[in-house]
């Protein structure tokens, strides 16, 4: 049904307009289609004047009885128009319009819509829609589509209706005839006509499911596809059950949780295969994630085999190396370390070792996927904080071995019905249990006033030998927000905790400064350290037993349960302070949401309530398509119903080839156009 051509073919959208067009992605008359209304205006509300109450949004058919054009106010030259309906009189402003002075006609009625302001008993409308009485008749409901400066709603509304008289070919239809009838869709051609042009409600309602449905079942199909295409590949590398680990694993100084020796158990299963494993291990802050990946590198190392473990940030990666070499060593497994930052010789030196397989183990950052890095014999592909990679990053490291096994770790806790989509290429392991002797945090929300009172209480922490944390949104002070910086709030605790030594780290320092900041926190010479979200992930001081968060409004909850996550990991008890300057209702519910509970998987859940999937990963999935209509905080019970439908289809036709499917297999790999080329294995 779609067609791809440059949204230039349309009448009226030169260079100037399409230039505006491609701030809202819309370069072709299909992603105009699915430039989707945000919301609707239903006009069919209609009153006479003289019922008209302040606020209403309404359309109200009046006869023009005078024309006002005013002066320049402010550069702003205003009109007025008297209109009257037969029950009273109302005043239609509009500014910047004088040339509408031309367009009315003293006598002639109109509909005006648009929302009433009544003060003092006179009623009025400022830059209300209209049309002439004689004109053809408007839809009731109007699409309101998101614009940039420089559209107006008449330019996409006239655009729109030209795209769909091009596209909606009424016999189009890749879904089969069985499936729509199974699920009481309407058609394709219907949906779009009703998503942006509704007659009614009711058929609103039928469009909005039918393409809900069709999103959710494109991508639902194509991760079936994407994880069928690595199960079926039967030439892994089989890690023996015989490689024991059991002498490694007494040398923690820890017993491993139950959540641990079951995800160690279904991993050396999957290893074992034939069949590359492909598995994501979620577990909340401090749930010992780490601890059970080092348990699989470990057996691939014995195994005569490398492995690499891939970090978002230097920090993290950093911190992996250190433990990882430490645990390691007594076992004669040899490690490296490859980031951005290395010289060019050190660099070319770990090059080499990698490729004639001296090291065993590599720990890096996205550095690890470029192309002149080549393993010898790459087994196993790990990437920890998943969900700041994507489907693509973590295929291409996957593609530096023969069909390696591939773990995904995060410890960002996702709610299962948005992992299932999001990862639903992969098999998934939760971590449910804390190890023994982790403390529990006491989180406290502050009002600005209390302030004092939590900067006297960590002071008293750092009296008693103890870390802090302090987290501020921004890294310097703003004109236009009244937010709390590092740097200011860095100046003031600098004299408010002498002697004690404070530090400030932020995202826009060098690599090697911001190294040897953590290096002096992590080693107890700095007392307090003031920080921006660089120390999100990646730092791990069990001396550290409190974390203030300036102006936690200005945060997501996965974010502050992430942040809080940095204390509590020693024996001592914790806590962290939220002060909350915001004054909506989700402020303050998101502060005491964290307050209640430090359980990461009730946090993300009321995260996906409050703000949607988009937000709770900051950016989306590269390779998973963006869901432009569906939300899977609304839609979630249809998912269980379209992944079984998704099921069935791959049953009856695992290639899609046959007349029924083939345009559905066609749809599909345009629906991934990131990997349909690449990594969508439809035979």
């Amino acid at each position: 049904m779609m067609d791809k051509q440059s949204i230039n073919m349309l009448k009226g959208v030169g260079p100037k307009k399409a230039a505006l067009l491609k701030k809202l992605n819309v370069e072709t008359i299909e992603d105009l289609c699915y430039l989707f209304p945000r919301t609707y205006q239903d006009r069919s509300k209609r009153k006479h004047i003289a019922e008209l109450v302040d606020g209403d949004s309404v359309t109200v058919h009046a006869t023009v009885l005078l024309i006002v054009k005013g002066r320049y106010t402010r550069r702003k030259q205003r009109m007025r128009l008297l209109v009257d309906d037969g029950t009273g009189k109302m005043e239609i402003i509009f500014f910047n319009a004088a040339y509408l002075a031309n367009i009315f006609v003293v006598g002639d009625s109109y509909d005006f819509y648009g929302k009433v302001d009544v003060i003092n008993g006179k009623v009025s409308m400022t830059h209300p829609d209209f049309t002439s009485a004689q004109a053809e008749p408007q839809a009731a409901i109007m699409p309101i589509y998101p614009l940039v400066s420089g559209l107006s709603q008449k330019d996409i509304r006239k655009w729109q209706q030209e795209a769909l008289m091009q596209l909606c070919d009424t016999d189009a239809e890749y879904l089969p005839s069985d499936l729509i009838a199974s699920h009481n869709l309407c058609g394709e051609t219907y949906a779009f006509q009703n998503i942006h042009f509704p007659q009614d409600r009711q058929k609103l309602a039928e469009a909005r499911y039918r393409l809900v449905f069709d999103e959710l079942f494109l991508l639902q199909l194509g991760l079936f596809y994407i994880k069928e295409g690595i199960a079926t590949q039967q030439n892994g590398i089989p890690i023996s059950k015989d490689i024991d680990a059991a002498e490694y694993i007494t040398s923690f100084p820890y017993t491993l949780t139950g959540a641990q020796q079951r995800t160690i158990k279904r991993i050396t299963a999957d290893m074992a295969s034939a069949r590359p494993m492909n598995r994501l291990m979620q577990g909340d802050v401090g749930s010992g994630k780490t601890v059970v990946a080092q348990v699989a590198l470990y057996r691939t190392a014995k195994s005569g085999f490398q492995g690499v473990l891939m970090a978002p940030t230097e920090i993290l990666a950093k911190q992996h190396y250190e433990n990882l070499t430490r645990s390691y060593k007594p076992f004669g497994i040899k490690t490296a370390f490859l980031s951005g930052s290395l010289t060019v010789a050190e660099r070319k030196r770990v090059l080499t070792e990698i490729e004639t397989g001296a090291v065993d183990i590599v720990i890096g950052t996205h550095a690890v996927i470029q192309p002149d890095v080549i393993f010898r014999n790459l087994a196993l592909v790990i990437t920890d904080e998943q969900h700041r990679f994507g489907v693509k990053q973590r295929m291409t490291l996957a593609q530096k071995g023969k069909n390696p096994h591939i773990l995904v770790m995060t410890a960002t806790p996702i709610p299962r019905s948005l992992a299932v989509i999001l990862y639903g290429d992969l098999d998934i392991s939760v971590l449910d249990e804390l190890p023994p002797g982790r403390q529990t945090i006491k989180t406290i929300v502050l009002k600005p006033s209390q302030r004092e009172e939590a900067y006297n209480f960590i002071f008293s922490q750092l009296e008693k030998g103890r870390q802090a944390y302090v987290v501020t949104p921004l890294i310097e002070d703003s004109e236009t927000l009244d937010i709390h910086s590092a740097e200011s709030v860095y100046q003031n605790l600098c004299e408010r905790f002498s002697p004690y030594r404070v530090a400030l780290l932020h995202g826009a320092m060098k690599q090697s400064e911001k190294d040897e900041i953590m290096k002096s926190f992590y080693e107890g010479e700095t007392q307090a350290l003031v920080s921006t979200v660089v120390i999100e992930v990646g730092i791990n001081v069990p001396n550290a037993t409190v974390m203030l968060i300036e102006n936690c409004e200005r945060f997501g909850l996965a974010q502050l349960h992430q942040l809080r996550g940095r204390v509590g990991r020693g024996s001592e008890r914790s806590y962290c302070f939220l002060i909350n300057e915001g004054q909506s209702d989700t402020a303050v519910q998101r502060a005491e949401i964290m307050a209640s509970t430090s359980d990461g998987f009730v946090i993300a859940e009321k995260d996906l309530e409050l703000r949607g999937p988009g937000e709770i990963f900051g950016s989306r999935q590269h390779g998973v398509p963006q869901l432009r209509i569906a939300d899977l905080s609304k839609h979630l019970k249809l998912l269980d119903p379209i992944k079984e439908e998704a099921k069935r289809v791959i049953v009856e036709d695992p290639s899609l080839s046959s007349p029924k499917y083939k345009p559905l297999k066609n749809k599909l790999k345009n629906f991934f156009p990131e990997t349909g080329k690449d990594f969508l294995i439809i035979t």
